[in-house]
């Protein structure tokens, strides 16, 4: 399962929260994100990696953010799922807090991320 370890795709995931954080979040998800790729939103939107783009291209950066609670499910030898805990804060708002799912596939030598699913956490 290489490449699909807890270590390198936290690593991915902090990679893809930096670059939100830096106003390139579209550029990097559509690099990760598999075509047919999904992202599941904590607001019920469903969007495919070309609306992920899209809308990445002009959404506000985050300020900041912390990961915690990482747990790693294996899925065979080609994928994974990753489920964290997130909080990120843009400047002026309210913290976001949701669970992630993040779910990848080994393909063509590399992790490309499948789907990923927010859900509102809980304290």
């Amino acid at each position: 399962m290489a490449d699909l370890t807890l270590e390198s795709l936290l690593e991915l995931e902090r990679m893809g929260w930096d670059a939100l954080c830096e106003s390139r979040g579209g550029a990097f998800y559509g690099e990760l994100m598999l075509d047919d790729g999904l992202m599941v939103l904590v607001n019920g939107f469903v969007l495919t990696r070309d609306a992920v783009v899209e809308s990445l291209n002009g959404a506000p950066a985050w300020a900041s953010y912390e990961l915690s609670d990482e747990r790693l499910v294996p899925m065979g030898t080609n994928a994974a799922a990753l489920v964290y805990r997130a909080v990120a804060r843009r400047d002026g708002e309210e913290p976001f807090e949701a669970i992630m799912t993040s779910v990848y596939h080994h393909v063509d030598g590399k992790p490309r991320l499948a789907v990923y699913q927010q859900t509102t956490a809980t304290h």
